[in-house]
């Protein structure tokens, strides 16, 4: 296995246009030059609609669509006709919940309906819950260990009769956790409760197979695994259960009838290419990130005295590095122009807003407002990773290292 720290998949960096380091691999990433050259045929040349079966330009898009589901599904261990394209993760994950309380109020607007999930989960699913309350529907947001994970049994201990959707984050964005999905899988099915997992994360970072994990519905986005942003797929598992929520966008009948609309089929044809390069250097990649990490870590250990990493020390995504360091960041951004990185607070109309998930791991607010969450990726190599480390130490007050 090859886990080399400074080679890349591919030598082209979309990254470095400047002398800057870009560690924001988990807020969005480059498209690969190789899935652009792959889209941008579909611009121009095949441009047809994929729902015009009468000729060939129609044929050539609905070819492409059917080889990008396939390879889509490749990836994560599903069936082709088991994907729906979306325009990203935040869609599928309010479709799940919506699309699920609006089937079963149509089967009975009478019966109650409860649903569970985590108080670390992205904001796109916390969101979509809180609204969900305003619909009658019952919510429990489960508390986690101070690594960010659910408790299995507190999962267990939380089911009541007319609970009808569990879900959970694969790997937390933030602080790069995994959640113990597997066993949650298992309890969900003896159940015969659906399981939703945020897997946004998750995909191309780690293995999995849908198929054989048990998981009902799993949401994720394009533009996280190197492919365009505006594209996502949620993942609807066809048999064992055979799952059915109600359709998110009624129209011409597109997807199944599921989300009708004209496809983005450039987009699509990025995406299905983006996790086949995944899917081929899953493990390699993988290794090397964890890698690059480890040695990340070892760096501003030495270099910064009382700086700490959240989140799981093993169970976590190679390519996630979450830190509080002893020391507020707003008082270093002038000095960390040179890093691409997240803060763990954020200023919103004069006020200071910290991040839930760190919060719900226990960081008080001084804490969240002195934590940068870096995240590495296919262009990032050993040179910059040490050259980040001297950043970092250089911006912290010498009184403090």
């Amino acid at each position: 296995m090859d886990t080399s720290l400074s080679a890349p998949m591919t030598t082209e960096s979309p990254t470095s246009k400047d002398s800057g380091i870009y560690l924001d691999y988990n807020a969005t990433t480059p498209v690969d030059p190789e899935v652009y050259a792959r889209m941008e045929p579909y611009f121009k040349e095949y441009f047809g609609n994929p729902a015009s079966a009468g000729h060939h330009w129609g044929w050539a898009a609905d070819n492409a669509v059917q080889k990008a589901r396939g390879q889509v599904a490749s990836l994560i261990g599903a069936k082709a006709n088991e994907l729906i394209f979306t325009s990203g993760a935040t869609e599928a994950n309010n479709w799940v919940i919506f699309g699920l309380i609006s089937k079963l109020r149509n089967e009975n607007p009478y019966e109650p309906i409860h649903m569970i999930t985590s108080c670390v989960e992205h904001s796109s699913t916390m969101k979509a819950m809180e609204a969900a309350q305003k619909l009658n529907v019952e919510v429990d947001f489960l508390p986690v260990n101070l690594y960010g994970q659910v408790d299995p049994e507190a999962v267990r201990k939380a089911i009541k009769p007319h609970t009808k959707l569990m879900s959970f984050i694969w790997v937390n964005n933030e602080i790069g956790t995994i959640n113990p999905i597997s066993e949650i899988a298992k309890i969900a099915k003896e159940n015969q409760i659906y399981l939703h997992t945020d897997a946004t994360q998750a995909v191309g970072k780690i293995p999995m197979n849908v198929t054989e994990l048990g998981i009902d519905l799993m949401s994720f986005s394009g533009h996280k695994i190197y492919g365009p942003k505006g594209v996502g797929a949620l993942f609807i598992r066809s048999k064992d259960p055979k799952v059915q929520i109600n359709p998110l966008i009624y129209g011409g009948g597109q997807e199944r009838g599921l989300r009708s609309g004209t496809l983005n089929v450039p987009a699509i044809v990025g995406l299905g290419f983006a996790a086949e390069i995944c899917q081929r250097h899953l493990y390699t990649e993988a290794a090397r990130l964890l890698s690059l990490r480890q040695l990340l870590w070892q760096k501003l250990q030495v270099a910064i005295p009382g700086i700490r990493m959240n989140g799981h020390p093993t169970e976590r995504s190679p390519n996630n590095l979450s830190v509080t360091l002893p020391v507020k960041t707003d008082s270093l951004l002038s000095h960390l122009q040179k890093l691409g990185v997240s803060t763990g607070s954020a200023c919103s109309s004069g006020a200071m807003t910290v991040s839930h998930v760190l919060r719900g791991i226990g960081l008080n607010s001084d804490q969240a407002q002195s934590t940068l969450r870096l995240s590495l990726g296919r262009w990032t190599t050993e040179n910059e990773i040490l050259r980040a480390a001297d950043i970092l130490q250089n911006a912290i007050p010498k009184k403090i290292v």
